[in-house]
């Protein structure tokens, strides 16, 4: 099974859960991951960065069971493995930071907690809760810390019941290309 079927497969299998928090009529995991890359595709954002706001969540989705509440904990970091087999630094760095994005956000932004949904709110603490200076300084000198602030933006959009999206199938296809963009040497220009 390549790294698009397993993406795929995984989402088939758990994208109609909720986070435990999560009211009823909360949108679902895959729902969420679609509204999200259709964010990030309206804002113009580069192949990559689309990728990355799709499968930011996906480590959700890793080694769960069919019917439990999706867990927070380290999810940022969960399906990096996976996802390294096939994608680089521009999809992987922005899916690793986007919970310390938030952490940003919640420390800089008056308000921006009191936005956030509810399994945002409740798993901040877990994640290291406000940054101090120090940290805010770190996280913005760290490669991608902007891409992750702008996925962090569209995640807490993404979360509208019933909003039409393109299906799966059309981000699966934009990430085929995408990797096979990355495996594709880059041609010399001739003066």
């Amino acid at each position: 099974m390549d790294l698009i079927d397993r993406i795929e497969a995984l989402f088939l299998r758990r994208g109609r859960a909720t986070y435990e928090s999560e009211a009823p009529q909360a949108v679902p995991v895959l729902a969420h991951a679609l509204q999200c890359a259709q964010l990030a595709e309206w804002a113009h954002a580069d192949h990559e960065l689309v990728a990355a706001s799709l499968l930011h969540d996906l480590g959700q989705l890793i080694d769960a069971e069919a019917q439990a509440p999706l867990r927070i904990e380290s999810h940022e970091t969960a399906a990096l493995p996976l996802l390294a087999q096939g994608f680089g630094p521009g999809v992987l760095e922005p899916i690793r930071l986007h919970v310390q994005a938030k952490r940003f956000l919640v420390s800089t932004e008056a308000g921006y907690e009191a936005g956030l949904s509810l399994s945002s709110r409740l798993s901040l603490e877990h994640q290291g809760g406000r940054m101090n200076a120090e940290e805010r300084l770190l996280f913005l000198a760290q490669p991608y810390a902007r891409e992750a602030l702008q996925l962090r933006r569209w995640d807490d959009l993404a979360r509208q019941p019933g909003k039409r999206t393109p299906p799966l199938a059309y981000y699966l296809d934009l990430l085929s290309d995408l990797m096979r963009e990355m495996r594709t040497p880059p041609r010399l220009a001739i003066a």
